[in-house]
């Protein structure tokens, strides 16, 4: 009679799922298998956009700099997040139309989820694994747990602006206004403020923003801490933004936060010619 599975003896330490539990450290099995494997990267053999099974999307862009690549790199920079423990990349917003420009340009389709946010809005979230788009990342600056560490991004100078646009769509902010001014000589005098802002948690990034601007374009600008949150604002003021900010806005085809765009536009329907002169 032959016997049983049941009555077969298996060794200790063989059989599936021998390995649970166990690491490199403690089993010279597990030190052999993962000093094998360490260093290699492993290639599709199958396209996935031929896999029957796969319901995601592939970035289209070329990892490589253009202006494109540049303003997704800054938006990146701002609202995006390398997670340390897998090649994923989260990218969130307010803003559903930034959501869809940052896939838009990837050429990508992945899902956007709204997730609620605690003040009572929606905050609009995107989840991208590609290890090739998350290692080109990380190879021009970008890295996990980014927000109070990065400092410069390898970025040349042909593609500045787009990068500088992507900052600002992501943690910037053109301010522009009409106040009454602070005199009692005059009742009907008013100024006009023009401000472009851009905000990062490292004092390390403005100050490389700064210097890479200013190096491209006769500004000025100044760097200071906000009261509040305890982040960094590199802020240019009216002179200043006349010249940058035709620069960040060469056309109405760039990708762009429309709302952002739209305050720097108005501010020329009303002021026509007055960027030409400055710039």
């Amino acid at each position: 009679m032959a016997p049983s599975r049941c009555d077969l003896a298996v060794a200790k330490g063989q059989g599936k799922g021998w390995a649970k539990g166990l690491s490199a450290l403690s089993d010279p099995r597990v030190a052999r298998a993962a000093a094998a494997h360490r260093g290699l990267r492993y290639e599709r053999r199958t396209p996935l956009s031929e896999c029957k099974w796969f319901r995601g999307s592939s970035t289209i862009l070329p990892l490589c700099w253009s202006d494109e690549m540049a303003y997704v790199v800054g938006l990146t920079a701002t609202d995006g997040c390398l997670v340390g423990s897998r090649p994923r990349i989260d990218f969130k917003s307010m803003d559903r139309q930034l959501v869809e420009i940052y896939l838009a340009i990837l050429g990508r389709t992945d899902r956007i989820a709204e997730v609620p946010t605690q003040a009572g809005g929606v905050v609009f979230v995107v989840q991208i694994t590609d290890r090739n788009l998350y290692d080109w990342f990380r190879s021009v600056g970008l890295s996990p747990r980014k927000s109070l560490t990065i400092g410069s991004i390898d970025a040349p100078d042909e593609v500045l602006f787009p990068l500088a646009r992507g900052l600002l769509d992501g943690d910037g902010s053109i301010v522009n206004g009409i106040w009454r001014a602070d005199t009692t000589r005059r009742s009907d005098y008013y100024w006009e403020c023009l401000r472009t802002k851009f905000v990062s948690g490292s004092r390390k990034h403005v100050e490389w923003l700064h210097a890479r601007l200013r190096a491209a374009l006769p500004l000025r600008g100044w760097i200071t801490r906000k009261p509040y949150g305890g982040v960094w604002a590199l802020i240019f003021g009216k002179a200043d933004s006349l010249r940058l900010l035709p620069r960040l806005y060469p056309d109405v085809d760039v990708p762009c936060l429309l709302r952002k765009r739209a305050i720097w536009e108005d501010y020329l329907r009303r002021h026509e010619g007055i960027a030409n002169n400055r710039s």
